[in-house]
């Protein structure tokens, strides 16, 4: 008897666990500097954006359709686009995607410690910095 009331609460705990909503990463908080257009090239502009991760951050698979040039100021980041190898990358690092690299891996590399980072976008003039990838 006493093994039929132990499983059927291990099957309650583990009902009432999985009824539970996920707890979502928290998001990256960006922060736009400076954008300048590019008048030596007629339809470009570069933008200039300090991102924030808080403990745990990750960033949805995405393209930037642009260069995009980033160097680390605070903590550890990890890196990585389609095909390429994952990079952890602390401050005074840097790291770059091209105009046609999807970027598969983005976060903070601590759930305890926040992390920043500048990134200098080259991009066409009035697009998004960010387009999500399904």
């Amino acid at each position: 008897m006493k093994a039929i009331v132990s499983l059927a609460a291990a099957l309650m705990l583990s009902c009432l666990m999985a009824a539970q909503p996920a707890v979502a990463a928290p998001e990256a908080k960006v922060t736009p500097l400076r954008t300048e257009p590019l008048p030596e090239y007629p339809g470009k502009e570069v933008e200039m954006i300090i991102v924030d991760y808080p403990p745990g951050a990750v960033d949805p698979v995405h393209r930037h359709d642009a260069h995009a040039f980033v160097y680390v100021l605070e903590g550890n980041i990890v890196m990585g686009v389609k095909g390429g190898k994952e990079v952890t990358l602390k401050p005074g690092d840097t790291f770059h995607e091209g105009t046609n690299d999807i970027h598969t891996v983005g976060r903070n590399a601590s759930s305890t410690q926040p992390a920043k980072f500048v990134v200098l976008l080259i991009k066409n003039k009035g697009a998004p910095i960010l387009t999500p990838v399904k």
